[in-house]
């Protein structure tokens, strides 16, 4: 890490810790950080919490763990390209996600809704509670009591209102400051993967083909160009290679675009970093041929009527034993009851469960004739 640029977050210019911990002994705080994540209960949930296609449909989709990684991958890559701090970023991106619902964004929706009256839910709070309280894994303090710049790496959005109540962390959303390059990084690199594994996935599945893909101008370019070097390839091979000219060209146009910016911007400090525009991002080409894919997928394939049943099931999964739990507490395992907040802690306990536990637990709730 000798190389980090002035701008770069590093142990020297770190916000810390929120508890007294003694310094990491061959690693660095932000690789403990990092080994912290790694080693929660809540990241090996994410294994058998799923983004599109439920875990039970099919093994070689992704879920929310092989997406963390994949996330990690692509912003340690980067923030290297670009000397900032690999090891926050990959902390960051292996996170990023650890507040997901189970059943994807169907789950977090359906979640949210029954909350309405309760506060809220949101994946990226969720990710931050986890971190802070709900991990019980230390002596000294609950959560992972990691480093302020991971903690703000997590929370991506974040309302006023939210903000208000999150002290060191709500200020940059409450003074419209931005957080570390790195934090930045990792945003557009979670971007990146979701939408090209989105495309695998969707093509894996059958939901969507190589000729409705050939009318999005990113995928067509790429596919033409791995198809003038290899002209008998066709198939998985064929797909794979041009996912990776995909990736590849994202990656190579966030790094240009992002380095064009910095020199634009000239910042010297992170604090500078904090008060400037974003200054990670794609060309304005690239942004627009992203939202050309969003759309694509969005259209055909979040809401092919085949996933569209399954958001339906999820909905009804979650809605169901949020009303049982809530009305009943005794049916909820003895740490998830409360006589503060309820309905909070009912929602910790929904949103931390797997795709299958969740179909197990409305299973034993609602299944005439099985326990």
């Amino acid at each position: 890490m000798d190389n980090l640029r002035t701008f770069a977050v590093s142990l020297a210019n770190s916000q810390g810790r929120r508890f007294p911990d003694d310094p990491p002994a061959y690693r660095g705080e932000f690789q403990r950080d990092r080994d912290r994540i790694v080693h929660s209960t809540a990241f090996r949930r994410l294994e058998y919490k799923t983004q599109v296609f439920v875990n039970h449909e099919g093994d070689l989709f992704r879920t929310r763990l092989t997406h963390s990684l994949e996330v990690a991958q692509i912003a340690r890559g980067v923030a290297r390209a670009l000397s900032l701090n690999e090891d926050l970023a990959e902390a960051i991106a292996l996170a990023h996600d650890l507040g997901h619902t189970p059943f994807g964004h169907a789950g977090q929706d359906a979640l949210n809704e029954c909350m309405r009256g309760h506060g809220g839910f949101e994946h990226n709070l969720q990710s931050l509670r986890i971190v802070d309280e709900l991990e019980q894994r230390y002596a000294a303090f609950d959560g992972l009591n990691l480093c302020f710049e991971t903690r703000e790496g997590i929370l991506k959005h974040c309302s006023q209102d939210e903000a208000r109540k999150l002290g060191e962390l709500g200020v940059r959303f409450l003074n419209r400051m931005q957080p570390s390059l790195e934090a930045q990084i990792c945003n557009l690199a979670d971007e990146i993967a979701y939408n090209n594994h989105d495309i695998d996935d969707g093509l894996r599945s059958g939901l969507v083909s190589l000729d409705q893909l050939e009318e999005v101008s990113l995928f067509r370019k790429n596919l033409i160009l791995v198809k003038g070097g290899n002209k008998d390839l066709a198939g998985r091979r064929l797909i794979h290679e041009t996912v990776r000219h995909m990736i590849n060209a994202l990656v190579c146009n966030l790094i240009e675009t992002t380095s064009a910016s910095i020199v634009r911007c000239g910042p010297r400090t992170l604090e500078d970093v904090r008060n400037a525009a974003p200054l990670v991002g794609f060309s304005e080409e690239m942004c627009e041929a992203q939202r050309e894919m969003k759309r694509f997928l969005r259209n055909n394939l979040y809401q092919h009527y085949q996933v569209l049943r399954m958001t339906r099931k999820a909905e009804k999964i979650i809605n169901d034993l949020f009303s049982a739990f809530l009305s009943d507490p005794r049916l909820l395992p003895r740490e998830y009851r409360t006589d503060d907040d309820q309905a909070r802690r009912v929602a910790d306990y929904v949103a931390g469960m797997t795709d299958r536990y969740a179909m197990k637990e409305h299973g034993r709730l609602f299944a005439v004739g099985d326990v």
